[in-house]
């Protein structure tokens, strides 16, 4: 059988049984460092070390798509359970609560990538990110498996453009996933999410740099700040202010890392008045200042 085969979805679960609070996983790139373009990886073998069995948690700024290959089992998404078959499709945007129970011997494949790296291959006219930010569980094709393989094959590769190559063939797995929910949604398929939260990511992608409070956006919506903060919990786990400074320096991550622009150009172009200010409100949210993270991330490279 081919190696490629032997492939099953990984998250960096803990040994520790589920505790009552939903756990939340630091995995690369969540915090303090920038991830790989795109990460896909295999874990048939630690599987086992956990019973096939992982409890619900979440992801602060990670969207994995995971392809089950052979075998099957349950997945919690949000609380609500799904059965998985052969060529289930899930999609877990980041902030979402997810959890796994497999089949022993159960392969398949999962590519995670970062906020940043979302931001940089979908399209926003095309509503991908809206589409996408279901937690959902839906028919994989034929197509979705063979660039789950290819993803997996250049992820383990060195060669010359590999980052590039890497990034088309993701967006286009979230372009059929998407295409896929869509369409499940028109057939009035069950895929589960709150319109309120995502038009409030609409309004966050349109308005961070405005800086907008809490009750600028619960205004917009036409809810009180306690009610827009409160679905932010349950969904993400964190209160709306967060989600809002976190898109600020979501963005302020991505110019550090892809541009050459000076930190106060960047602190003003994202509607700072005090370049300080900036430094601070980054530094509060990864632990690094602006200057210290675009010097580790040079450093990598």
């Amino acid at each position: 059988m081919d190696q490629a085969h032997f492939l099953l979805y990984k998250s960096n679960m803990p040994h520790a049984p589920l505790k009552p609070a939903i756990l939340s996983y630091n995995l690369f790139g969540e915090v303090r460092d920038l991830p790989d373009v795109v990460h896909c990886e295999t874990i048939a073998a630690r599987s086992v070390l956990h019973d096939w069995e992982f409890a619900p948690h979440r992801h602060a700024r990670l969207h994995q798509v995971l392809l089950i290959a052979r075998g099957g089992g349950r997945a919690t998404l949000e609380g609500r359970e799904h059965r998985l078959r052969p060529m289930d499709v899930v999609n877990v945007p980041a902030g979402q609560v997810h959890g796994f129970h497999f089949k022993p011997g159960t392969q398949g494949w999962v590519v995670t990538l970062t906020s940043e790296t979302l931001d940089e291959v979908l399209t926003p006219p095309e509503g991908l990110g809206r589409a996408l930010s279901e937690a959902a569980v839906l028919r994989g094709t034929p197509p979705m498996r063979r660039l789950m393989t290819d993803i997996f094959a250049e992820h383990g590769g060195r060669d010359f453009a590999r980052a590039h190559v890497l990034k088309a063939l993701s967006a286009t797995l979230l372009g059929l996933v998407a295409r896929a929910m869509t369409a499940n949604k028109a057939r009035g398929g069950p895929v589960h999410g709150a319109s309120l939260i995502r038009k409030f990511e609409t309004m966050l992608d349109v308005h961070f740099h405005e800086h907008w409070t809490v009750a600028h956006y619960a205004g917009a919506l036409k809810v009180t700040p306690t009610h827009l903060s409160r679905l932010t919990r349950e969904a993400f786990g964190c209160p709306a202010s967060h989600m809002i400074r976190d898109r600020v320096v979501r963005e302020a991550r991505r110019n550090l890392v892809y541009t050459n622009l000076s930190i106060s150009t960047i602190a003003y172009a994202l509607g700072f008045d005090d370049p300080a200010y900036f430094s601070r409100t980054f530094a509060q949210a990864t632990g690094l200042s602006p200057r210290e993270f675009r010097e580790r991330i040079h450093a990598a490279k």
